[in-house]
């Protein structure tokens, strides 16, 4: 599905707000504990804004700036084809890069990468906002692992992103990876 500016404020505004739902229904030793090597789901936030904010500031970027990693001479791929790319990368063992992995997290910290991430989404919203149609096309950033993209691709991996890291939250839950057996198995 191609998606015009009005719907991918729409995915995005999704997106973040599904994720900080899901992240202010957990206890603190659910935000900030890793389960079995696992990112916590603070640690995830903070991955997700640490990869959000590069492309909220280039956003706000004179155009000619962005010419420095060309311009596409193809249309964007569709949501789906860049959903399904990304997983093909992913699938080959594709990992994050160092600059967007997270630290260790603290309870305290959780208001604060809360808004940090709300934020960030502001900002896309509001710059987003100041892009013609055709220019989401035309100017590229580069993705540590999909390579140049375009604006509108970009922001498509954002939304899909945030989705996926929330989707890593929940299915740590339904494979059992409660935190009472993580205890028990601690404890015992």
């Amino acid at each position: 599905m191609y998606l015009n500016q009005h719907e991918i404020k729409s995915l995005l505004n999704t997106s973040f707000d599904n994720f900080v739902d899901f992240v202010n229904t957990l206890p603190d030793i659910r935000f900030t504990a890793s389960p079995y090597g696992k990112w916590s789901a603070g640690q995830q936030l903070d991955h997700l804004i640490k990869s959000i904010r590069p492309v909220s500031s280039a956003l706000g970027f004179p155009k000619v700036t962005l010419l420095y990693f060309g311009t596409s001479a193809i249309p964007s791929r569709s949501y789906d084809q860049l959903v399904a790319d990304y997983q093909r990368v992913l699938n080959a063992g594709a990992k994050s890069t160092r600059a967007y992995q997270p630290g260790v997290i603290y309870p305290a910290q959780r208001t604060a990468l809360i808004q940090g991430f709300l934020l960030q989404k502001d900002k896309l919203i509001s710059k987003l906002a100041g892009w013609p149609e055709s220019d989401l096309d035309k100017y590229r950033l580069p993705h540590p692992l999909l390579g140049k993209l375009t604006i509108r691709e970009m922001l498509y991996f954002i939304a899909h992103h945030n989705d996926h890291h929330l989707g890593k939250l929940k299915d740590q839950e339904l494979q059992g990876h409660t935190w009472e057996n993580q205890l028990q198995q601690l404890i015992f």
